[in-house]
């Protein structure tokens, strides 16, 4: 009888479980069909602020790892959107000015080049930025710096010392667990292996990332201090002396026009707004407001496809944020096969990955190319190593002066436990073989001389590979990419010079490009975002059912662990990102302090 109720009560329990998962499911699909009718009745007000207030800003709309758990989170829009809300509010003529508030944003550098732009235009254009935050980073003071006013919390500080690179190295830790990684790479500048085999940093490393760094910084401070009507060699000297530090020492040095609590901004907005002082602002978010966007010319039979590659590349079909190969080619494969699509724009921001992944993306893209359709490519923040690599089937390639790209270079990385199983857990491996090579390149074996030989053929082998896709797709002699590649990192001003880009321009002036490729009136173009992403609640529900038939698997935990880690999370990342590495890599691996 006590197992019969035991039984009931396990019984009566799941039951009650499933009941509960099938409502939150049936509450979150309500709120999404309703939220798929609400694209563009966003009510704003007459005399309105718009609120810049992003946490993260991807490149594609919900392209990342969200809490599906918090049920009141809006849409992450991505960069072009935002960036086309802000030059739609310029002609709204509710939207009297932004209200940036930066405190928990961090940009890298071509991602806050391109927002920045686009707030001066709309300060140009003689509506006001105001801009406050408790505490300023080198990319958040950086956007700040173009608004008419920048306040500082009078107990708050600016931590803007230039541009470094922090790269952890595992070495150490790995000899004391006993684990070696057989590291086999091709370019003497390609430096994504060295926390496996090194403690510090390489000559040819550190030489290339200052050289980078350095140009990062010039483009920063000739930015900054032409906002901010400092000179370029005292902003230097305050900046790299960390001298402008606190509240005050930024309100003495002309970095923040004033300490202000927000309840004193307001006040300040309130003024501008011609407002009493009980008067309420109106405010609107830029989440809310980007649903005001849309894309012109909805009806046309023309379609220009904005491919957004953003992550890191992959085999199979990948995560939210990262670029699958299964996904990709299947998408691009769907688009060059639609006869309405007329030009491909691919957007890349990713420091590379797997060869294979890479690759199989070119080689979709070459198709398209072959068939007839313009592909011009349009680099973020990142098109290094296979983000260069996927880039080589375009018609021509556009790039931020900041963009990292290059690293033309191949790497393998294959750990080996034999240590780790004999030294330190008393486990050995026998082995029985009808070759040579029968039991060769296991994790669990030594490898002997000629192991390594084999696999570094193989690595020599797709860099080769990799300098003819170059030499194809850039038009240029096989020597000077050879000169060119080895590895090696540049920006994007440093990359126009050598040829490898066409032209230093942002995403839309790569649209406006293959529309004049294809023979397009821009105005009379459908621009289409791929891939198609899933709010953060249809997440949700593609995690409890177990149904997702464009991505790959969504970790619920991934936004968690970013929460709770904070900065040690890219540490954590990076060691994450080994374990899934599978085959030859084409990867850059920085950690940019930003």
């Amino acid at each position: 009888m006590k197992n019969f109720f035991t039984l009931l009560f396990a019984s009566c329990l799941g039951t009650l479980l499933a009941l509960g998962a099938l409502i939150l499911i049936g509450v979150i699909s309500i709120g999404s069909i309703a939220s798929a009718f609400d694209n563009s009745d966003v009510d704003v007000k007459a005399n309105s602020v718009l609120m810049v207030d992003m946490a993260v800003l991807p490149e594609l709309t919900n392209n990342i790892q969200t809490d599906p758990f918090a049920f009141d989170n809006e849409s992450t829009p991505g960069l072009r959107t935002v960036k086309r809300a802000i030059e739609m509010a310029i002609d709204d003529d509710d939207i009297k000015g932004i209200f940036l508030d930066v405190d928990q944003l961090a940009v890298m550098p071509a991602t806050a080049l391109s927002l920045r732009q686009s707030l001066a235009s709309f300060r140009e254009s003689g509506k006001f930025v105001v801009s406050h935050s408790k505490y300023y980073g080198l990319g958040s003071y950086y956007l700040a710096s173009v608004a008419d006013a920048v306040y500082l919390n009078p107990t708050g500080g600016l931590d803007v010392r230039g541009y470094g690179a922090t790269l952890p190295f595992f070495k150490e830790g790995l000899d004391k667990l006993g684990v070696d990684i057989n590291v086999f790479y091709a370019g003497d500048f390609k430096s994504a292996g060295e926390p496996f085999f090194r403690n510090t940093i390489s000559d040819s490393n550190r030489l290339q990332t200052r050289e980078y760094l350095n140009d990062l910084w010039e483009i920063y401070v000739k930015d900054v201090s032409a906002s901010r009507n400092i000179s370029p060699q005292e902003f230097k000297r305050l900046t790299e002396n960390f001298v402008v530090r606190n509240d005050k020492a930024a309100l003495e040095n002309k970095f923040v026009d004033a300490l202000f609590y927000k309840d004193q901004v307001l006040d300040n907005i309130k003024e501008r707004l011609g407002l009493d002082e009980d008067d309420k602002i109106k405010t609107v978010s830029i989440s809310s407001y980007s649903k005001k966007v849309k894309n012109k010319n909805i009806t046309s039979k023309n379609k220009i496809a904005v491919v957004y590659a953003e992550g890191n590349i992959v085999d199979g079909k990948g995560d939210p944020g990262s670029i699958g190969d299964a996904k990709y080619a299947k998408l691009i494969r769907k688009i060059r096969q639609d006869d309405k699509v007329k030009a491909i724009v691919l957007r890349v921001n990713s420091g590379g990955g797997s060869a294979m992944a890479s690759e199989n993306i070119w080689r979709e893209l070459h198709l398209a190319k072959e068939a007839g359709i313009p592909v011009v490519t349009s680099m973020g923040d990142l098109a290094a190593s296979g983000g260069y690599y996927i880039a080589m089937a375009s018609d021509s390639i556009f790039a931020q002066p900041n963009t990292i790209t290059g690293s033309i270079g191949v790497i393998g990385l294959i750990p080996n436990l034999s240590r780790l199983m004999d030294d330190k857990l008393g486990i050995n491996f026998d082995t029985v073989s009808t070759g040579k090579f029968s039991n060769s390149f296991t994790t669990v074996i030594p490898w002997s001389e000629s192991d390594k030989a084999i696999v570094q053929e193989g690595v020599d082998d797709i860099y080769n590979h990799f300098i003819m896709r170059v030499k194809d797709g850039r038009d240029m002699q096989e020597a000077k990419v050879r000169k060119l590649a080895k590895g090696r990192v540049y920006t994007g001003q440093d990359a126009l010079g050598l040829g490898l880009v066409d032209r230093i321009a942002g995403l839309e002036a790569a649209i406006e490009s293959a529309a004049g490729i294809a023979d397009l009136d821009l105005d009379e173009a459908r621009i289409v975002e791929y891939p198609k992403m899933k709010s953060p609640q249809e997440q949700l529900i593609a995690e409890l059912t177990g149904k997702d038939d464009d991505k790959g698997d969504i970790k619920i935990m991934e936004p968690f662990l970013r929460r709770e880690l904070g900065s040690a999370y890219e540490v954590y990342n990076q060691a994450k990102q080994l374990q899934a590495q599978e085959g030859i890599q084409m990867r850059m691996t920085e950690t940019l302090v930003y």
